[in-house]
């Protein structure tokens, strides 16, 4: 179940940015890894033990919320102090996602590979990283 780069449809290059010409929030990288990366940790989710439910909505629940905070700080651009906020509790939401991936390869379930919980570790790392980037890049533009 691991999720490459190329799954994505993602280039090294695709960090999201922000910029004028964007009328709709499917057109930031970020916004379109979030989704894609639901599939992935719900197919997860369903193999934690029954008694594990708590954790299993916890990481769905911050994972989906990742895609939600983006498209509301999208609809409120008008505001770089909106946007960012909303930005700042995308990137909380992932690395939460992050979290949760790190408590379930450490508390090893036997349904669930080491491989598969480093890899999607990796790309929550890199949404984190280009949600972050995008927030830097917004303080940039307010300092000028």
């Amino acid at each position: 179940m691991q999720v490459e780069r190329s799954d994505l449809g993602l280039q090294s290059s695709d960090l999201g940015w922000y910029n004028t010409n964007m009328n709709d929030v499917s057109d930031l990288i970020i916004y379109q890894r979030a989704l894609k990366l639901l599939e992935p940790i719900y197919r997860l989710a369903k193999m934690l033990p029954k008694d594990e439910s708590r954790l299993r909505s916890q990481i769905c629940n911050s994972a989906k919320a990742i895609s939600a905070q983006i498209a509301e700080g999208f609809a409120k651009k008008d505001s770089q102090v909106e946007f960012k906020r909303f930005l700042l509790m995308a990137l909380g939401s992932s690395d939460e996602t992050i979290t949760h991936l790190r408590q379930i390869e450490l508390l090893g379930f036997p349904m669930i590979k080491k491989e598969t919980c480093v890899a999607l570790i990796d790309n929550y790392k890199i949404e984190s990283k280009q949600i972050n980037s995008l927030i830097q890049k917004i303080k940039k533009k307010s300092e000028i």
